[in-house]
């Protein structure tokens, strides 16, 4: 299954490129199934494709709404992915998705990661579409190269759909993710970067198959699941 690449001369095209796509997977997910799901990504480069997704007409109270990862940060706090996604993507007509939050009160990240788990199994079928970035170090959702959690983040066979993560580079220091078998369960992947730097990373995933040095490869160099990477310089 080949690896589909969209590429756009400005961040603006590759946004509206996006946002109609996407509303075109929910759609057909809608009217096949009655129901669509979408898991997003956080950080500063979806934000366009939120703000022109937000107002695509869509049936959005038929549409359900998470995420690849979460900090482990209550709701509130400027890092949370959740916070950024109800104040750029869940207003306007996208205020009638339903969203399934990663982050639940616990004591701890591990037990956490449990309630996510629990709160996925309301969404027993395939996801329509799974939107995911790519770091710097090649890391996707909250699957970082040198964390202790990178193999059962990748290759866990417990059939739980969520871990707790460290990233020992950069505070918060623990995550909630998807993880990649739960990722891959899916109609539709799309992977959104922009700027030099990440094509030529992406080149380099793309080259070589050693998942944990650069975990975006699992995406990749899979043939499940249609793979549509939509970058811009």
């Amino acid at each position: 299954m080949a690896l589909q690449i969209h590429a756009h001369q400005s961040t603006i095209a590759l946004d509206d490129a996006l946002a109609a796509w996407v509303a075109a997977c929910l759609q057909e997910g809608i009217t096949k199934r009655g129901r669509a799901s979408l898991v997003v990504s956080g950080g500063r480069t979806p934000l366009g494709f939120f703000e022109r997704l937000r107002n695509t007409e869509l049936d959005w109270q038929k549409v359900t709404v998470t995420l690849a990862d979460e900090r482990w940060v209550t709701a509130d706090d400027a890092d949370s992915n959740e916070r950024l996604v109800r104040d750029h993507l869940l207003i306007g007509k996208a205020s009638a998705a339903r969203f399934i939050p990663l982050k639940f009160k616990a004591d701890t990240p591990a037990e956490g990661a449990q309630l996510a788990s629990s709160a996925m199994n309301a969404l027993t079928s395939a996801f329509d579409i799974v939107i995911l970035g790519m770091g710097e170090d090649g890391h996707t959702a909250s699957l970082f190269p040198g964390s202790p959690q990178i193999s059962a983040g990748l290759f866990d066979a417990s059939g739980c759909a969520c871990l707790a993560t460290e990233n020992t580079s950069k505070a918060p220091r623990w995550r909630i993710t998807l993880t990649a078998p739960r990722l891959l369960n899916a109609h539709n992947i799309a992977v959104h970067i922009t700027g030099a730097a990440k094509w030529s990373l992406l080149g380099e995933a793309l080259a070589g198959d050693d998942l944990e040095r650069l975990p975006i490869r699992f995406v990749l160099n899979q043939e499940r699941v249609p793979c549509h990477v939509f970058w811009c310089r």
